[in-house]
């Protein structure tokens, strides 16, 4: 038996036509998902991965296929036999620019211009293994068409991980074009797989479970000047070191961490070009992540607050900008009680965990503020190994134990199932 693969007994004869149809298309899903991680494509420039989905799914006999939504998103339309409601699965499909540094024989070697610069790109988040598993679950529910209750509506996503400088893109763009309507889903269901559980587990949390996600920079203006002389100017370089140091109490002293955890981090700083000149401006960028969208608010305006009082305290000056990227990703409580009953039979109830807020971030959360929604993690590290200690998602050294695949399919097909059974 594979290794995701559940010891319990299907609990109907449809869930056990859907294993059988899983077990049948585990090969192919498995060739698509090497397919796609030899050949990966970053957001909005998806197009040899769009064109595969758009042709399988047209393959399939599917309702509908539509092409070109949000630049490269695909969306499928599947009209079971019987009555019923309708559900939305997604899957994303962007590469990351990472180089890869796995030993596979399908390892990426492609090379790409991205924001500019020439950078290596990898499947680095495993979004290969979404395109892959939703393309099988395509298969098995197009295979059942008689004995589908309702509609499904498959969702391939292009620009999850944001699309490049000046571009619009990713789930926000296809749900303002119509990605949700015609007809509108009553409930959405999404997954990722990730290294922090082994393969054959399934991790999921109700209410908050990915954090929002906001960069931020931060200029301080200063006056130039020798560095030998410097109350001849306004030091920027002292300035943001201390306005940096000062970010560190906006968590630590200004947020009730008791009730959600927040995370302020400068991950760039960048001014001067010469030991003895103090320069006349420092920059700095980072990242806020939160779970509360009062407190997401309230930790912006004390950031902002933070870097311009510190600056007006050593007569600088300050800009400040913070711009909001992704919501909370937020499991609709009653929908993730009424499915888990149906992870714990698909993997098998010591397998399914209740896992820890991830302070990463999914733009899955603009579904979810439209259509209660369910994002749930599949555990892709080999059984043998300690999970804390593999490649994290996103870098260059992240590996899939591809076993973790047929658990996918069945997974999404399951609850999918499940709910329009449920009417």
């Amino acid at each position: 038996m594979n290794a995701a693969a559940s010891t319990t007994e299907p609990a109907t004869d449809l869930a056990a036509s859907i294993d059988h149809a899983a077990a049948a298309v585990e090969e192919r899903v498995i060739a698509w998902r090497r397919d796609f991680h030899q050949h990966p494509e970053l957001g909005n420039r998806e197009t040899r991965t769009a064109a595969i989905v758009a042709e399988h799914l047209k393959s399939l006999g599917l309702d509908e296929v539509r092409t070109g939504v949000a630049h490269t998103g695909v969306v499928g339309l599947l009209k079971g036999k019987l009555p019923g409601k309708v559900v939305a699965l997604r899957a994303d499909m962007d590469a990351l620019p990472v180089t890869e540094e796995v030993d596979v024989p399908f390892a990426s070697k492609v090379r790409t211009i991205w924001n500019g610069e020439e950078v290596g790109v990898m499947h680095a988040c495993g979004h290969d293994c979404h395109t892959a598993v939703l393309l099988g679950v395509a298969t098995v529910l197009a295979g059942l068409r008689k004995r589908l209750r309702g509609t499904v509506k498959f969702i391939f996503q292009p620009a999850e991980e944001m699309p490049p400088k000046g571009e619009e893109g990713g789930a926000k763009l296809m749900i303002q074009e119509g990605a949700l309507e015609h007809p509108a889903p009553q409930a959405i269901f999404g997954l990722h797989v990730t290294s922090r559980q082994n393969v054959g587990h399934i991790g999921y949390r109700p209410g908050p479970t990915m954090a929002s996600s906001d960069r931020f920079s931060i200029t301080v203006h200063g006056r130039q000047t020798h560095g030998a002389a410097p109350w001849l100017g306004v030091d920027p370089i002292v300035t943001s070191a201390q306005v940096v140091l000062g970010l560190q109490t906006v968590v630590s002293r200004g947020v009730d961490i008791a009730r959600e955890p927040a995370v302020v981090t400068v991950g760039m700083i960048r001014g001067g070009v010469r030991e003895n000149i103090i320069p006349d401006n420092v920059e700095m960028r980072g990242t806020i992540r939160t779970f509360d969208e009062g407190m997401r608010d309230d930790v912006h305006e004390r950031v902002s607050t933070m870097a311009e009082a510190i600056a007006r305290g050593s007569r600088a000056g300050c800009t400040v900008c913070i711009e909001k990227n992704y919501p909370v990703t937020v499991n609709d409580p009653a929908l993730t009680a009424q499915m888990l009953p149906t992870l714990q039979r698909v993997a098998g109830a010591d397998k399914v965990q209740f896992v820890p807020k991830v302070t990463g971030s999914e733009d899955f959360s603009y579904f979810q503020q439209l259509v209660p929604g369910l994002f749930f993690f599949i555990g892709v590290t080999r059984p043998d190994l300690d999970p804390s200690k593999a490649p994290a998602n996103h870098s260059p050294r992240f590996h899939v134990d591809e076993r973790a695949l047929l658990l996918g399919v069945r997974a999404l097909a399951h609850v999918a199932c499940d709910w329009l059974e449920a009417g």
